[in-house]
C-alpha cells in the first residue's frame, strides 16, 4: 500500500506544479473601426426555415433534400466530427496515460554461460504501466484551446456552408421559375404574333394592307423566336445548377410546372438596433480561427521551457515459482526532464511563426468584419432599389395593356391605322417580358438579404 501511495503522491505533485502556461491569453476582439462586437455570435433558429416564408412546397422539399444530400455539406459535416475528435485527443493527452499488461516468457540457454546450458528460465511481468507528461508550462493546455477553437470553427463552417447552399438552391429554383415564366409569356407572345400576322395577310389579300405591315410583323415575330432559346438554356442550367447541389442527375430531377416566382406576403424588415454580425458563422469563424491561432503561440513558447514526464509501473514480475506474492511485487516511478535549449533558434523561429499566423488571423478576421458589414448593406440598397423598379415596372405594364385597350378600341372605330395598334402591341409584349425579368431579379435580391444576413430578419405588413 504504502508503494502506491509514493507513486500516487509523485503524480500529485506533478500535477501541482503544472499549473503556468506560457503565451498570451486569448482575449476576442471588441471593436473594429465603428463596429460594436461585444456580442458574442448566437445561432439563428431561422437559419433552417427562412425559406418557408415563400410558402412553396416544392421548393422545402428540395431544400430538404439538399441538405442531406448536398456533398459539400455532407464535407463539412465530416470535418465537425474530426474536428472534435481532434479536440478530445488533446483532451485526453493531458491525463495520465494506463495500460495493464500481462505477459510470460520462457527460454532455454539464455547465454553463453557454461552453467546456464541446458537452462530453461522462465519469468511473467503482470501489472499496471503508467505515464504522463505533466504540462508544466501549459503545452498541452493551449493544444486543447487550439483544438476546442479548431472545432468550434469547423461547426460555424458547416452552418455556414448550410447557408450558401441553401441559397444558392433558392437562387436557381427562383431562376427556374423565372425562365419558365418568361418561357410561358414568349410562347404566349408567339401566339399572338402569329394571328396577327394572319390578320395581316387576310388584309393584303383585300387591299387593305401593304407588305410592309407583313414585314414589322414578321420583325416582331423573328424577335420573339430568337428569345425563347435564351429561355430555354437559362432554364436547363439552373435546373442542372439545382440537380448538381442535390447530388443528383438532372434527367431525374423533377419539378413541377409553375409559371410563377415564389413571393412574400410582406416585405423584408431590419431592425435598427440590432447587431446582425452575431448572426453570421463566417464572422464567428473568422474569430474562433484567431483564437486557435492565439493558442498556438502558447503551444510553441512552452518549447522554450522543460517538460517533465512522468512514467512508472505497479504490479508483479517473475519469481522461482511464479507465484503472485509480495515477494513477486514490484513498482517503479521514472520522473524525465527534457528540454530543447540546444535548438533555441528553431524554438523561437516556431514562434514567431505563429505570431504571424495570428497576425494574419486578426487580419482575416478584421476583413471579414468589414466584408460582412458592407455586403449586409449592399444587400439592402440592393433590395430596396428593386422593389422601386418592381413597382416601377407594374406601373409601365398596366399602362402597355391600356394602352393596347384603347388603341384596339380606335383601331375598330377606324379613328387609328393597324400599324400604330401593331406598335402599342409590341410595346405590350416587351414590357411583360421585362416584367418578368425584373420580378426575377427582385426574387433574387430578397435572397441576397436573407443570405447576407443569415436568415435572421422579419417581415412587415406594408405589401411586398
Amino acid at each position: 500500500m504504502n508503494k502506491r501511495r509514493h507513486i500516487v503522491s509523485a503524480l500529485v505533485l506533478s500535477g501541482l506544479i503544472s499549473a503556468c502556461s506560457v503565451g498570451p491569453d486569448y482575449q476576442p476582439p471588441q471593436q473594429i473601426l465603428t463596429v460594436n462586437l461585444e456580442e458574442s455570435y448566437q445561432p439563428v433558429s431561422s437559419l433552417s426555415t427562412w425559406w418557408d416564408a415563400f410558402n412553396d412546397d416544392q421548393l422545402s422539399n428540395l431544400i430538404q433534400q439538399t441538405l442531406v444530400e448536398n456533398r459539400t455539406i455532407v464535407e463539412a459535416a465530416a470535418n465537425v466530427d474530426r474536428a472534435y475528435a481532434v479536440f478530445s485527443g488533446s483532451q485526453a493527452d493531458r491525463y495520465p496515460d494506463g495500460m495493464v499488461s500481462a505477459g510470460y516468457q520462457a527460454s532455454r540457454n539464455a547465454s553463453l554461460l557454461s552453467q546456464d546450458d541446458g537452462m530453461t528460465m522462465r519469468g511473467f511481468t503482470n501489472g499496471l504501466s503508467l505515464s504522463w507528461d505533466t504540462d508544466l508550462f501549459g503545452k498541452l493546455k493551449r493544444a486543447t484551446q487550439a483544438a476546442s477553437a479548431r472545432a468550434d470553427q469547423a461547426e460555424l463552417l458547416w452552418q455556414d456552408a448550410r447557408l450558401q447552399i441553401v441559397s444558392q438552391v433558392v437562387s436557381s429554383y427562383g431562376q427556374y421559375r423565372g425562365a419558365q415564366l418568361r418561357l410561358f409569356y414568349a410562347e404566349m407572345n408567339l401566339q399572338f404574333l402569329l394571328q396577327s400576322k394572319e390578320i395581316i395577310q387576310a388584309q393584303i389579300n383585300a387591299g387593305s394592307a401593304t407588305k410592309l405591315e407583313m414585314t414589322q410583323i414578321d420583325t416582331q415575330i423573328f424577335r420573339v423566336k430568337t428569345d425563347i432559346p435564351a429561355i430555354r438554356i437559362a432554364s436547363q442550367t439552373a435546373k442542372s445548377t439545382l440537380a448538381a447541389l442535390l447530388a443528383t442527375p438532372a434527367d431525374s430531377l423533377q419539378i413541377s410546372n409553375s409559371a410563377t416566382l415564389p413571393r412574400l406576403n410582406q416585405p423584408l424588415s431590419i431592425a435598427d438596433n440590432e447587431n446582425y454580425l452575431k448572426f453570421r458563422p463566417d464572422v464567428a469563424s473568422a474569430e474562433r480561427n484567431l483564437a486557435a491561432s492565439t493558442a498556438q503561440i502558447g503551444v510553441n513558447t512552452a518549447d522554450l521551457y522543460p517538460s517533465l514526464s512522468v512514467s512508472g509501473f505497479l504490479g508483479f514480475i517473475s519469481s522461482p515459482g511464479l507465484a503472485l506474492n509480495s515477494a513477486s511485487e514490484s513498482w517503479n516511478i521514472a520522473p524525465t526532464i527534457q528540454w530543447s535549449g540546444l535548438n533555441m533558434g528553431a524554438v523561437q523561429a516556431r514562434i514567431r511563426m505563429a505570431e504571424a499566423d495570428a497576425e494574419v488571423a486578426l487580419a482575416q478576421y478584421e476583413q471579414s468584419v468589414i466584408n460582412a458589414v458592407n455586403d449586409m448593406q449592399l444587400s439592402l440598397t440592393n433590395y430596396q432599389q428593386s422593389r422601386e423598379q418592381l413597382a416601377s415596372a407594374k406601373r409601365q405594364f398596366e399602362s402597355s395593356q391600356q394602352a393596347v385597350s384603347i388603341s384596339r378600341a380606335q383601331y375598330k372605330a377606324g379613328t387609328v391605322d393597324f400599324l400604330l395598334l401593331l406598335d402599342s402591341e409590341r410595346e405590350l409584349l416587351t414590357s411583360r417580358d421585362q416584367l418578368a425579368q425584373i420580378e426575377l431579379s427582385h426574387f433574387l435580391r430578397m435572397v441576397d438579404v436573407y443570405r447576407e444576413f443569415s436568415g435572421a430578419i422579419t417581415r412587415d405588413d406594408q405589401g411586398t
